[in-house]
């Protein structure tokens, strides 16, 4: 799906202002321009200091509640891609020097750089002496949530990380730490009312685009079969068919071969390859699927390996009987995990923004009021109290660094000087050790010094672009029309959208009625098949730093309301607000049999990569090539351990 509705923008709601421009306290704030032009992000002084850049002390200052573009926001990224493209910061002078020692500096403060706070000081003492940086406006990482207000009542939306996925996996440092900070992954997932949507008849519908299959059709599953499914749909006779056989038919279409002779031909095949040379589907049943596998691998099935789709129960495989369990090869994402009977997930409203929240409030407590997980879920955070002189642990935002660097040799060098760029000005801080939980790629340019095989090996894998769009509606009364709570879109702009989850905990209470207001979640992957997998991913990230958010709002309106509106479903009337999470670098990469050789792992470019050097360790999912909570809390709890030992 394209621009193509220009004309009609008055009747898509474009001239409604709320989407453009967020209210906070009564005042109006652009949410377009830059991150130094927004009225509350004035340089307020801090008495006794040097640099006067302060916003986060504006009372005003609360990024879960802007709208428009965020995710990587404007003012976060232009300093690292000017240091990427040659820029340097070499010739600072003494000026820059804040006069702060630490024990340690932790550089990035999504959940690994936190969790590396945490284990920092849970060892050291609590008067370990802790600067955490990152150059977002806010803490988290894609662990972060979305606020709107609709009248008195907040409604809440995940940002980006989505699952505390299958807990009984995790290390005993990574479940230690979620019972530390007070998660009982039981409660959270009585607080989840799974069958809320189907209690009320709403079930998965699919949008066929006119630009794809010819015409503009929604169609429910509900209780029908698929073949019933498939005769509503625009796709030819054959492709209905085709669609019926994948799914339901139990021929082995590799007849002569082992399980394990099938499962290592899986790896070298996509499920694109698999279905169309195999299983010899219709080209339709192939665009039906195209970007099924998008939101697992950031790409479409022409890049994910087939035996990898079999694990995630993708249709075709029924009458290979390939034996359970891993292959050399397999994805982690799809190997199943867990002890039978356990619930695959658990999340807050927020998603994994909680666990963010939580892990600042242990840090720093005065930041948020309570003592429960539930509380957390309510509390306003006061970012004015994150970064305060005297207390040991601080965090500071809209602090991109630039360099860290050994005084003297790295081997035998006592401390690390870590540069960093705030409110347009160099500062310096030097502290004992160094964790950088930021990402790979950007490692090589803060640590120039560091052996070419180690840098080699951190730009490897490639970050995936997604884009989690949270878009507030005044009421659901036309999903409830229509039958659906989640629809899928194979030729859409954003890939799918769904009812937000069903999650009520503490003060905080989920939309139960239709006529209540509701967030809607929406993904998209920016790739462009045919590429090269991480050229793929380069080519999205480079799409997403460019495209504005009024192309982001025409696209989410044209789609909602052309998939919608034989419910009733209005754009211009329903849609109360609109925030674009953009994660130009987004999931960790994952090694992938198509594209990637299978290492030993010990030669695994992240294990390579993350190897302590010097003072400065390394800790953040890339380190695990896994895109999950459990590995980013796990490459902390590492990190920590390799740098106490320089203490």
């Amino acid at each position: 799906m394209t621009s193509r509705n220009r004309d009609g923008d008055h009747s898509l709601g474009m001239d409604r202002p709320i989407t453009r421009r967020q209210f906070i306290n009564g005042v109006s704030v652009a949410v377009t321009g830059s991150l130094l032009s927004s009225p509350w992000l004035k340089a307020y002084g801090v008495p006794g200091s040097p640099f006067q850049f302060a916003p986060e002390k504006d009372p005003g200052y609360y990024p879960p509640a802007l709208t428009g573009l965020r995710g990587s926001q404007e003012g976060a990224w232009e300093i690292g891609h000017a240091m990427r493209d040659g820029e340097t910061w070499d010739a600072i002078g003494q000026e820059a020097d804040t006069g702060e020692s630490y024990d340690l500096v932790v550089v990035g403060g999504g959940i690994s750089g936190l969790a590396a706070a945490y284990f920092c000081r849970k060892a050291a003492g609590p008067q370990a002496r802790i600067l955490v940086l990152d150059n977002h406006d806010d803490f988290g990482g894609h662990a972060r949530r979305n606020e709107f207000k609709h009248g008195n009542r907040l409604v809440i939306g995940c940002g980006g990380t989505v699952y505390i996925d299958t807990p009984s996996s995790y290390s005993p440092e990574s479940i230690g730490l979620i019972r530390e900070l007070g998660i009982d992954v039981n409660r959270v997932y009585q607080y989840f009312d799974d069958d809320f949507y189907s209690s009320l008849n709403l079930g998965r519908g699919v949008f066929f685009d006119k630009e794809t299959f010819g015409v503009d059709r929604l169609v429910v599953r509900g209780d029908s079969t698929l073949a019933e499914f498939a005769a509503q749909t625009p796709l030819n006779p054959t492709a209905q068919k085709d669609l019926v056989r994948l799914s339901e038919g139990k021929k082995d279409y590799m007849p002569g071969l082992t399980s394990d002779e099938k499962k290592e031909r899986l790896t070298k095949i996509s499920y694109r390859d698999y279905i169309r040379n195999y299983v010899k589907v219709d080209p339709q049943v192939i665009t039906y699927l195209q970007n099924r596998t998008h939101s697992l691998f950031g790409a479409g099935i022409e890049a994910a390996p087939a035996l990898d789709c079999w694990g995630l129960g993708y249709p075709g495989f029924q009458g290979l009987n390939l034996e359970k369990g891993p292959y050399p090869g397999m994805s982690l994402t799809t190997v199943p995990r867990g002890t039978p009977g356990e619930p695959y997930v658990f999340h807050f409203p927020d998603g994994c923004g909680s666990i963010s929240r939580l892990l600042v409030r242990a840090l720093i407590p005065e930041s948020a009021p309570g003592n429960t997980m539930e509380d957390i879920v309510t509390a306003r955070l006061n970012y004015a109290r994150l970064d305060e002189d005297g207390q040991p642990v601080r965090i500071r935002l809209n602090s991109t660094v630039v360099r860290a660097l050994h005084r003297g040799d790295p081997q035998s060098a006592k401390e690390v000087e870590v540069t960093y760029i705030r409110g347009g000005k160099a500062q310096r801080v030097r502290a004992k050790t160094c964790i950088l939980a930021c990402w790979n790629s950007v490692i090589p340019h803060l640590c120039p010094e560091m052996p070419e095989k180690q840098k080699t090996a951190l730009v490897y894998g490639v970050k995936v672009p997604l884009v989690y769009t949270n878009v507030m509606i005044r009421n659901w009364t036309s999903f409830q029309k229509l039958g659906v709570s989640s629809v899928s879109c194979p030729g859409g702009f954003h890939t799918g959208f769904s009812l937000d989850i069903p999650v009520s905990m503490g003060d905080y209470q989920f939309a139960r009625t239709p006529e209540d207001p509701m967030v809607l979640s929406m993904i998209r992957t920016p790739c462009s098949p045919g590429l090269p997998l991480r050229e793929q991913y380069r080519a999205g990230r480079e799409e997403l730093l460019v495209m504005e958010f009024e192309t982001f709002e025409r696209e989410i309106r044209d789609q909602l309301g052309r998939a919608l509106s034989t419910g009733g479903f209005d754009p211009a009337r329903d849609i109360e607000g609109i925030t674009v999470n953009r994660w130009p670098h987004g999931y960790a990469y994952e090694y992938n049999s198509l594209w990637d050789p299978i290492w030993p792992e010990e030669k695994q470019p992240c294990v390579i990569g993350r190897k302590p050097f010097g003072r400065i360790s390394i800790a953040n999912s890339d380190a695990a090539a896994f895109a999950y909570v459990n590995p980013a809390i796990d490459q902390a709890y590492r990190a920590v351990q390799e740098v106490l030992k320089k203490a």
